[in-house]
């Protein structure tokens, strides 16, 4: 089993994948790209895929050394309401081409929320 430190370190780079492809993405859409013309399409999609695994697996693990693996607190389920969320994302730029640019900036709001929850474990 892998030390807590190696599984922030995981969830944390990985959770930086997954903002820089739905960034890329959304700023790729803004600019005039649609699923028939863009070229990095396959790249996001393959990026997005690989990093929301992993988030989920440094995740996972960081419960497992915090000893939380059954009767998760709400704050880990809020947490996964946002990963399924962020998993969602990648097909919203593409099915309205208006939301690219507000969801740019959304985006980091939404990762604060996560970093809220996991810092303070409010629930």
């Amino acid at each position: 089993m892998l030390s807590l430190q190696v599984y922030k370190i995981l969830h944390l780079a990985a959770l930086f994948l997954a903002f820089a492809t739905l960034g890329g993405l959304a700023l790729t859409v803004a600019n005039g790209a649609t699923k028939e013309t863009s070229r990095v399409r396959r790249m996001i999609g393959v990026a997005h895929g690989v990093a929301m695994f992993l988030v989920l697996l440094g995740g996972f693990g960081l419960l497992a050394r915090l000893g939380l693996t059954s009767g998760f607190p709400l704050w880990v389920w809020a947490k996964i309401a946002i990963w399924v969320l962020v998993a969602g994302l990648l097909a919203l730029p593409y099915r309205k081409p208006e939301l690219a640019k507000p969801l740019f900036w959304l985006l980091p709001v939404i990762g604060g929320v996560a970093a809220w929850f996991a810092i303070y474990k409010p629930m």
